[in-house]
């Protein structure tokens, strides 16, 4: 079976850098897996993306060693199964709130015995090889995210559910949780001391810890920190932020519309 090179470069203990799909196109994410990241997430819940869309995008990526993770909707097992079938080697599981809802997750990620995963992985047969049924409970990544009020007083009991390979704030969300404004890249201290203690958890359980970010400074700063799951770039914020930079080093003209500037809290 192909092996999974994410949880390789974790067992390694090393960084996994990553980028996020938004936009529901095969070509744009062949182009972005083109651009030597690690892996790269479909976004099912906040993306314009459906199942539909899904497939193409996966097979694209599949044209180069880049892992394909897909976040789901939300914790539906009948979703989780299905990106898993279609060749995602994980999924990330938003707004998981305690060890009930872990535990739903990882189950939808593992064939009987240890989960719940039924059997039927047709393009993952040809992404994954013949073997994939023998290893991929090994393989396959399950990612919850923490980013609810419940889920920052379960913190420890999500992370420590066996099964959960890694924890993922999504910072925007954790942010409203916290009762502050949605930014993604946040030095609010209480944002920050909140991000800590998880960083501090996971590491207490063998868990590795993700995070989304908005700019190189804090991708850095995360990396640095000890997290090894972290998102560098949205592919429409890659291209919206390129062309606006590009703009704004010319002289004499005017853009024709300047909106549509926001980016720190768009519901990553």
């Amino acid at each position: 079976m192909r092996l999974n090179k994410v949880k390789q470069i974790w067992r390694e203990g090393k960084p996994a850098v990553g980028a996020w799909l938004s936009i529901p196109s095969g070509f744009s994410a062949e182009v972005m897996a083109h651009t030597g990241v690690d892996w790269l997430c479909i976004d099912m819940q906040h993306g314009c993306i459906d199942y539909s869309d899904v497939v193409p995008m996966l097979t694209a990526i599949s044209t180069t060693d880049v892992t394909p993770f897909v976040r789901v909707p939300w914790n539906e097992p009948s979703v989780i199964m299905k990106v898993l079938d279609a060749g995602a080697y994980g999924v990330i599981v938003p707004m998981v709130s305690n060890k009930e809802e872990a535990e739903k997750a990882v189950a939808a990620c593992r064939y009987p015995p240890s989960g719940m995963r039924s059997n039927g992985p047709n393009r993952a047969l040809l992404y994954g090889g013949a073997d994939y049924q023998k290893h991929s409970d090994k393989e396959m990544a399950c990612v919850v995210m923490i980013e609810t009020v419940e889920g920052i007083e379960k913190m420890e009991e999500i992370i420590s559910t066996p099964g959960v390979d890694a924890a993922y704030i999504g910072p925007t969300d954790l942010a409203l949780a916290l009762g502050l404004a949605p930014v993604m890249d946040n030095d609010d201290p209480k944002h920050v001391a909140t991000v800590n203690k998880m960083l501090e958890i996971c590491k207490k359980h063998n868990v590795v810890a993700g995070i989304h970010t908005g700019s190189s400074k804090f991708t850095q700063r995360y990396i640095d920190q000890g997290f090894q799951m972290v998102m560098l770039v949205a592919d429409r914020s890659a291209m919206s932020s390129y062309v606006k930079a590009e703009a704004a080093r010319l002289s004499g003209w005017t853009p024709q519309s300047k909106t549509g500037t926001a980016t720190t809290s768009n519901g990553y």
